[in-house]
């Protein structure tokens, strides 16, 4: 059984990096400046042989106006109404603050069990201020450090009780017993969809990701870069199982000062990286810039599935003439990867958005078909007589034999005596008639060469 946790408090009290420590792993970005977290995160967890599900909020703000504060509150509170025990983090260095008494309020009136939790307990603890959180009705607290790890035994005797099953850890050093750090296996038995969301800001990425899950999921407003942690939902399309990864928009390097934004600058380029199908948000207004077609290329680098995805289509006057743009521009722009599916859509609609999933299940399993070897080799024999390699020194390259090596992307292998020799446009010939004879479109392709010992050398 796996209890539902969630982690509250107000700014800047240590909120997210408890959850990566529990997660095992950083998962949450975490730094100094307050608010940073601003989306409710969820990721499994582990604390000795509880299984957790953890939920890190973004700091309590007394906010109820249409304001970006607002909104972030308005997820906080809808992570206590979904977890089975929230636990209330203060600042064991600060003190109890009126933000802390007024929340503490406010908690005690939600119909969820609540365990105070004293932060920052590292070293000598502070007596007084442990003292001082009596006042706030929550009973004692517990002390931790959770950047150190100090105090995880005594969270532990606090959780185990709201699990009906579980059995108390017994000798030793407590603390030494358990193991942080352990993820819990995915229980769906089929491997999920790794879909990442992508873009620069403002572009409607996190609309689209609530549009795609069916309810308001993720933090969306009309101010730019609203998104800073890559933030992942999972959940069932037909029957197979999704990783959706909504995640910050992506600006220019040389436009990223802020550490903040650095931060989730990274966590987007990991995401890409990790993902196996990526959409690429467009703005219809403004598509393909210079920033689009670099993150198109990161995409394609990664040998990731690439999907375009043209948002605010509903906004576009000519569309006849925007959409044959828009298809000169992925022509002349991204020749490598022919055939990449783009998708018309409105997120904010909803309209067109139907279309996103099955193209991309349509797309996957295109990108984990594997080719026969005597296939590819009787394929190779007619583009070879078709057109014939280069001379290199006098003497005609000759391609012996190739196989595929591996899916996800399509990676093939080719070997010839003068394998290093072979030109660059040569290669892009191969793999333009892989991509046509083997019904690869948009799925990026890679080609290598090996070059074998002469025995007569």
């Amino acid at each position: 059984m796996s209890l539902s946790l969630a982690i509250v408090g107000r700014p800047n009290v240590g909120k997210s990096t408890l959850f990566n420590r529990l997660a095992g792993k950083k998962l949450a970005i975490v730094d100094r400046t307050s608010g940073v977290t601003r989306d409710r995160r969820e990721a499994k967890g582990k604390l000795g042989d509880l299984d957790l599900t953890l939920i890190d909020t973004a700091g309590f703000e007394d906010y109820n106006d249409d304001s970006l504060e607002a909104r972030m509150r308005k997820q906080t509170n809808q992570a206590v109404e979904q977890a089975d025990v929230a636990l209330f983090l203060v600042d064991a260095r600060t003190g109890i603050t009126p933000f802390d008494e007024y929340f503490a309020n406010w908690l005690r009136r939600q119909e969820i069990p609540i365990i105070l939790v004293a932060n920052k307990c590292e070293g000598s603890i502070n007596k007084y201020a442990l003292s001082e959180t009596l006042r706030l009705g929550l009973g004692e607290p517990i002390a931790i450090s959770a950047e150190h790890g100090e105090g995880m035994g005594s969270l532990y005797d606090s959780l185990a009780p709201f699990i009906e099953d579980y059995t108390q850890l017994d000798g030793g050093d407590f603390e030494d017993d358990i193991k942080f750090g352990e993820i819990l296996p995915d229980k769906i038995a089929e491997s999920p969809l790794h879909m990442a969301i992508v873009g620069r800001p403002n572009v409607g990425k996190s609309t689209l990701a609530n549009q795609i899950i069916g309810e308001e999921r993720l933090l969306v407003g009309p101010e730019a870069g609203i998104t800073r942690d890559a933030i992942t939902v999972q959940w069932d399309y037909e029957g197979r199982p999704i990783r959706l990864i909504d995640t910050a928009g992506l600006r220019r390097k040389s436009k990223v000062t802020d550490k903040v934004e650095s931060l989730s600058t990274s966590d987007t380029h990991r995401a890409i990286q990790f993902a196996q199908v990526v959409v690429l948000v467009l703005d219809a207004n403004t598509m393909l810039e210079k920033q689009d077609l670099t993150i198109a290329r990161e995409v394609i680098d990664e040998g990731r599935i690439l999907v375009v995805a043209v948002n605010k289509w509903d906004s576009v006057k000519n569309r006849a003439s925007s959409l044959k743009d828009l298809e000169y521009r992925l022509q002349t722009s991204l020749p490598q990867i022919r055939g990449v599916p783009v998708v018309i859509l409105s997120a904010l609609t909803g309209k067109g958005v139907q279309k996103l999933l099955p193209e991309s299940f349509k797309y996957f399993d295109i990108w984990n078909q594997r080719i026969p070897t005597g296939q590819l080799n009787r394929w190779l024999e007619v583009m070879l007589e078709r057109h014939p390699p280069p001379l290199v020194s006098g003497h005609r390259i000759r391609l012996r034999y190739m196989t595929q090596a591996k899916t996800r992307p399509p990676t093939f292998v080719v070997f010839s005596s003068r394998g290093n020799s072979l030109p660059e446009d040569y290669r892009r010939y191969l793999v333009n008639g892989i991509r046509e004879s083997f019904e690869l479109p948009g799925i990026p392709i890679r080609l290598l060469v090996r070059q074998g010992n002469n025995p007569y050398k």
